[in-house]
């Protein structure tokens, strides 16, 4: 047993954007610009008591990444109950759109995710030529993330060390060691992070999106699209602000309502159905490396992941892949089904005892690169946000309690998310929120979109949401993977660009 690695909430959007770029040589345009709005005098108006000078600060773009985007900074309050205290700049970007009629700012998920790489990278093939017209596409970072007052741990080959140290939580000794290792990561975030580790956040997170609607956007409502974790960024935001929304999306919901351990059993059980989809998928593939019946495909998966347990594979480069990394790499492309033939050849190799490709994967989803380097900090941002914005028992009765449960809950996977509460048991802040459900009373109809075999934000949580938020509308897509929007679907993306674009929600109940 390794290391508990966060597996959940993971920014899969981008994720997968960045593994189909494995499968398929994709090509970026550059943006065509064109005539910026104003801004409504409007969109300052109302400003929090103490925040005025937030809203209604200076905001100007200048072009960047070659002149094919504009970006700038907006400045936030640190803690938004010390206002006059210190401060943080939160990096914007922008893709212009030849028809804009106002801004539409987006987030990728994590919490972590950055969503100033999802514009610069992503959106050009990810969204639709209509919504690319119709919007000017705002991307940022929030507080914490990349290039926003970042949470800082350590370096990146202690980031490496960390992958590989090993230990089993199962018993004593090993949960022991597990607590320390952690310990002296928390303690290094503490040291490097500066004042903005105690208030990364999703409260505080969603309120500096109401500055930069008024401060970037310059407009009285907000237009937004969230996938996954950025979901439950956008119900926060709608229950903070219900007359600020204007357009939202809510693509891959997660139920704000859920505790840490509920969400941790939906996930398992999500992977797992994930797991037998692309087994029935793989058994009618020339190159599928199991073969039988369903059960007995996910049997050899099983069987190989209680192997590399036993003894990490070799990879081509020299280093080895233990069982945390692999299972992160193995879950990855199940964020996509398009990237299953992705899955399949690195599972080719590891029944051979070759970890090359699983490790590749692996280091996709940790943003290595391939010298070495990290190319964020999501990791460690994702760390900062749920432990503020969860509490968990870090008792070895209950994490063993609830390892049991997770191992019937999902035979293959369960065991990898369990011991949880290690991760934020000496975390030095306390959490901020208590789950509870969204509560919006606005006028606009918010949009809220559901994928059937959704493994990292199950279905049923978007229809829990859809019912919390009361005015709004359930987009269902009958398919795998995690989120809709952009993923291949026409109806999907009609139905959202009409909503976005057209003003024009789909009925409620709408599948595709």
């Amino acid at each position: 047993m390794t290391f508990p690695a966060p597996l959940r909430r993971r920014p899969a959007a981008l994720l997968a954007a960045i593994v189909t770029a494995l499968l398929v040589l994709t090509g970026c345009t550059p943006s065509t610009g064109g005539p910026q709005p104003s801004g409504d005098p409007a969109a300052t108006q109302g400003a929090p008591a103490g925040l005025e000078k937030f809203y209604t600060q200076d905001v100007q773009w200048s072009p960047c990444e070659g002149g094919k985007f504009d970006c700038t900074t907006v400045k936030v309050p640190v803690d938004y109950a010390n206002p006059a205290g210190d401060t943080a700049d939160l990096a914007l970007i922008r893709l212009n759109g030849r028809n804009a009629k106002g801004s539409l700012l987006v987030n990728p998920g994590g919490p972590g995710g950055s969503g100033y790489d999802m514009v610069k990278d992503s959106a050009q093939t990810m969204f639709s030529a209509k919504l690319l017209d119709s919007y000017n596409v705002i991307g940022f970072d929030p507080r914490g993330v990349k290039r926003s007052a970042p949470v800082t741990c350590v370096s990146d080959s202690e980031r490496d060390a960390l992958r590989e140290f090993t230990a089993d939580p199962d018993t004593d000794a090993g949960l022991t060691a597990t607590f320390a290792e952690q310990k002296k990561l928390i303690d290094a975030c503490q040291a490097h992070s500066g004042p903005m580790l105690a208030h990364t956040d999703t409260v505080s997170a969603a309120k500096d999106m109401d500055i930069i609607r008024a401060a970037a956007s310059r407009q009285v409502q907000l237009d937004y699209l969230g996938y996954s974790y950025g979901t439950f960024l956008g119900s926060t935001y709608a229950t903070l602000f219900p007359d600020r929304v204007g357009r939202m999306v809510l693509d891959g919901a997660l139920d704000p309502s859920l505790d840490n351990h509920e969400i941790t059993r939906g996930q398992a059980r999500g992977f797992e159905a994930a797991v037998h989809a692309y087994v029935r998928s793989c058994l009618t593939q020339s190159d599928c490396p199991v073969s039988g019946s369903e059960d007995a495909g996910v049997a050899k998966i099983q069987a190989l992941l209680a192997r590399v347990r036993q003894s990490p594979l070799h990879t081509n480069s020299g280093r080895t892949i233990n069982v945390t990394d692999f299972v992160n790499g193995f879950i990855l492309p199940l964020y996509n089904d398009k990237n299953w033939p992705a899955l399949t050849q690195a599972l080719v190799g590891a029944f051979k005892g070759d970890g090359s490709g699983m490790l590749r994967l692996a280091d996709i989803a940790a943003d290595r690169e391939q010298d070495g380097s990290y190319s964020s900090n999501s990791n460690f941002a994702f760390m900062a946000y749920n432990c503020l914005d969860y509490s968990t028992d870090a008792s070895p009765a209950a994490m063993r309690a609830e390892a049991a449960q997770l191992k019937q809950d999902s035979p293959t996977l369960g065991e990898f998310f369990a011991y949880g509460g290690v991760n934020c048991r000496d975390w030095p802040y306390k959490p901020v929120r208590t789950p509870a459900p969204a509560h919006y009373t606005g006028q606009s109809p918010i949009l809220v979109v559901g994928t059937t075999g959704d493994p990292a934000t199950p279905y049923q949580w978007a229809e829990n949401l859809r019912s919390q938020l009361g005015n709004a509308a359930l987009l269902t897509w009958k398919g795998e993977g995690h989120t809709a929007y952009g993923r291949g679907s026409s109806c999907v993306d009609n139905a959202v660009d009409s909503y976005l674009a057209d003003r024009k929600a789909p009925t409620d109940g709408t599948r595709c």
